[in-house]
């Protein structure tokens, strides 16, 4: 159940002492109905954690405005829809320097955005055209924030560990995918330059490889290490490794073992000794690495599996799901009461979503569609009978992974200003972005692929 994304980055800062005071990152997901505003939540994690990096799924300025001022670096994405724009060769370097004016260059420096996440997880993308538009991409953002005098900012985009090649496990025989080693990472890296008790850090036997005479008891540590391989075989050993998601889930599906608080804080606390403590993994010896635990809420409008919903650290009223030793040590009865008080507002406030729009408090009678355009001759709509509260929730989940500005405030798709319309351009611009496949459709069963253009 571990959940593992890494980073290329130009630099590694550096991470605090260890447990219970290190400092770390979380990333903030908000794929829910239940969660506190974005200033409530920059606020705690100012005041009574260690957290000192947070990373998003968009570039919301709701979330982005909501961490001025508190100290807190973030971490802003860009959905994989904006990247072959970027990539332009003519026109790119302009509307990546649009992009950032408008998304980032407001914010700095009472925002302290330290990272640009250019997609995520682009290289196992069925899209040809997204793959050779990344490594582009990433130099037209690095060069527009260098021209905007954003120098602070740096371009990186996550990656699964299913780019390695299928192997035995033994991290001295990491290698990328065929044609990855030798077409896709040479550049960019330039640019850049088994069991449950082996995966949960408790006692085990450990994994023996035999060509570092190494022997292995965390899971963590081998996969780091294969990934160091991996790169050192390419010749770029020394380019920084970051941790941009690692998690493992409180609860899961009936049946489903090795999923838990104890399982869950095990992992966490296992991981955090290593990234803070300088340590080190064994070849990589008195390191520390830049690291985004998954995640700071539960999100129960995700959809999927159970497990998916719970890899939250902090309860909506900011309580721990279990201890990893990041809050500060203050008065009990102050937390007690700002807990009480934050749940009340939680109660009464509306719903706000990382770049997903709030439906009108009266929606327009007669809604007019405006799905994105598609290149195929299909397009995603919704199903009839579909309910407010399903698009709306499709809407939340969609705008994390493609851009959701034509439907915002002034965007050439916000009116008419009502759910149905929004999700209808959503839907389907989610649908277009991820190859054009049936259960890119899906929705929860609530979307359908039509040949009929619904704009017409």
């Amino acid at each position: 159940m571990l959940l593992f994304l890494f980073l290329l980055l130009l630099a590694s800062p550096a991470a605090q002492a260890v447990l219970p005071s290190m400092a770390v990152g979380v990333n903030y997901g908000a794929n829910a109905d239940n969660l506190p505003p974005p200033k409530d939540v920059a606020t705690f994690l100012a005041a009574h954690t260690t957290i000192d990096r947070v990373k998003l799924f968009d570039a919301n300025p709701a979330f982005i405005s909501a961490f001025a001022n508190t100290g807190i670096s973030l971490a802003v994405s860009l959905p994989n829809s904006a990247l072959p724009s970027l990539a332009d060769k003519t026109t790119g370097l302009d509307a990546a320097r649009s992009w950032v004016r408008a998304n980032l260059s407001p914010f700095v420096p009472a925002t302290n955005v330290s990272l640009l996440l250019a997609g995520n997880e682009i290289l196992l993308s069925p899209d040809p055209n997204l793959v050779v538009s990344l490594l582009p991409a990433m130099r037209r953002l690095a060069q527009a924030l260098t021209l905007e005098g954003l120098t602070g900012v740096r371009v990186t985009t996550p990656h699964y560990l299913g780019i390695l090649a299928p192997s035995d496990g033994i991290p001295s025989n990491a290698r990328f995918r065929p044609a990855y080693d030798t077409k896709l990472f040479p550049p960019m890296l330039h640019y850049n330059n088994q069991t449950l008790n082996y995966a949960l850090f408790r006692p085990n036997r450990g994994v023996y490889d035999p060509n570092t005479k190494l022997n292995y008891t965390s899971m963590f540590d081998a996969q780091m290490d294969a990934i160091y391989t991996a790169m050192k075989r390419l010749g770029y050993g020394d380019v920084p490794i970051a941790v941009g998601e690692a998690g493992w889930p409180t609860q899961a599906d009936p049946g489903q073992l090795g999923v838990g608080v104890d399982e869950a804080r095990d992992f966490n606390e296992g991981m955090l000794r290593v990234v803070s403590s300088g340590k080190g993994t064994p070849l990589m010896p008195n390191r520390k690495f830049e690291t985004y635990i998954f995640s700071l809420f539960d999100e129960n409008q995700k959809p999927g599996p159970i497990a998916e919903k719970h890899f939250g650290i902090l309860n909506p009223d900011f309580t721990p799901i279990y201890d990893l030793g990041l809050l500060r040590q203050s008065d009990e009865a102050t937390f007690k009461l700002r807990a009480s008080l934050i749940s009340e507002a939680v109660a009464t406030s509306n719903f706000i979503h990382s770049g997903a729009p709030n439906p009108a408090p009266n929606p327009s009678p007669n809604p007019s569609p405006k799905p994105a355009p598609s290149g195929g001759g299909q397009w995603c709509v919704a199903k009839a009978g579909a309910s407010d509260t399903d698009l709306q929730n499709n809407i939340n989940y969609a705008c994390g992974y493609v851009d959701c500005k034509p439907i915002q405030s002034g965007g050439a798709c916000f009116d008419p200003n009502n759910v149905q319309s929004h999700a209808a351009f959503v839907m389907n611009a989610f649908y277009q972005a991820n190859g054009r496949h049936d259960y890119d459709c899906d929705f929860k069963g609530t979307g359908v692929v039509t040949s009929n253009d619904p704009s017409k």
